[in-house]
């Protein structure tokens, strides 16, 4: 599953979203991805997370970084980012507390990775910044190894 989050009304808080919907055309003759708009997160996602074997997460994420950075996260690094960084989401929940319902009930997906982008403006808009568009073509990209390198 590619997971896509963000507000796609608040320009680079919705780069998920955006990356997201650019790799479903990107890989729309492989059927056996799901691509999924997860918006602003909430628990219905958990029932979807919990019945995969793999998990990709595109996010704008706090990375300490130029607007438009990219940086990918795997397995337990993932875990560790989202924990560490304490992120609390203005979301109904948090991806970390997705996880964390996944891993109680025993349904972890064992592959999952985070790509996370800088965001540089989160303000009203349609579209993302400058920065974080000329972003997405690396995510794309990120996402490209991670989905081929699951499917090897």
């Amino acid at each position: 599953m590619v997971l896509g989050i963000g507000n796609t009304l608040l320009q680079d808080e919705g780069a998920g979203i955006h990356a997201m919907r650019q790799l479903q055309n990107e890989f729309s003759g492989c059927h056996d991805i799901e691509f999924m708009d997860g918006g602003t997160l909430s628990f219905s996602l958990a029932g979807p997370i919990s019945e995969v074997q793999c998990l990709l997460v595109i996010d704008a994420a706090e990375l300490g970084d130029r607007p438009g950075a990219v940086r990918v996260f795997r397995d337990t690094e993932m875990d560790r980012f989202l924990g560490a960084s304490g992120k609390r989401s203005v979301h109904e929940v948090g991806l970390l507390d997705l996880l964390a319902i996944a891993h109680l009930t025993g349904s972890l997906p064992p592959r999952r990775a985070l790509i996370g982008i800088q965001p540089g403006t989160i303000d009203w808009g349609e579209a993302p910044s400058a920065a974080v568009a000329g972003a997405l073509p690396l995510v794309r990209a990120k996402a490209g190894e991670v989905i081929r390198d699951w499917q090897a």
